[in-house]
């Protein structure tokens, strides 16, 4: 093989044929069931941590940051798929908690480092079995397979939308 070789580029796979305009409705759209699916668990955790004083939308950062001895607010804010501004407002309401804590960064005030407090952290571990016992209610009846091929159809649709945005096509 030649070292001057071009680098390999991501290899994107035709589209599928499975849509059409006239023939694309939301109930059979993979996009909406995806979006309905994931507001059914964002309201059943809402539901299961009503008593705990957090919402599914402050469960998620603190969670992230509880795993990560350290991280950002970009880093999280990139995690999350979120604006800074959003992710900093949901750190507002999770410092005033005492569940996190923010430090600016000496060598760079523009970097925010986050970390969990260990009530933060704490917290954090008392909110997995409720995340895992939501997750399992929408995957009542599913068999261990079944589990398996979802996450692996999933990954399949992450991984083509990444290709589609590494080849500069808006996904």
């Amino acid at each position: 093989m030649d070292a001057r070789a071009e680098p390999a580029q991501p290899i994107t796979p035709e589209p599928a044929p499975f849509y059409t305009a006239a023939t694309l409705t939301p109930e059979d759209s993979v996009g909406y069931l995806l979006r309905s699916v994931l507001s059914s668990i964002r309201a059943a955790a809402d539901a299961q941590l009503q008593g705990r004083g957090l919402t599914f939308a402050q469960c998620l950062p603190l969670y992230k940051i509880s795993r990560c001895k350290d991280t950002t607010l970009a880093a999280l804010a990139r995690d999350l798929e979120a604006d800074p501004a959003t992710v900093t407002r949901l750190l507002d309401r999770l410092e005033t908690k005492e569940l996190v804590v923010r430090e600016r960064s000496t060598s760079d005030r523009r970097v925010v480092h986050v970390r969990a407090t260990p009530l933060g952290a704490a917290m954090a571990q008392e909110l997995t079995p409720v995340l895992a016992d939501t997750l399992n209610a929408h995957l009542a009846g599913f068999s261990t397979d079944e589990w398996q091929q979802l996450l692996v159809l999933l990954r399949r649709m992450l991984a083509n939308g990444d290709s589609l945005r590494h080849c500069g096509i808006s996904s």
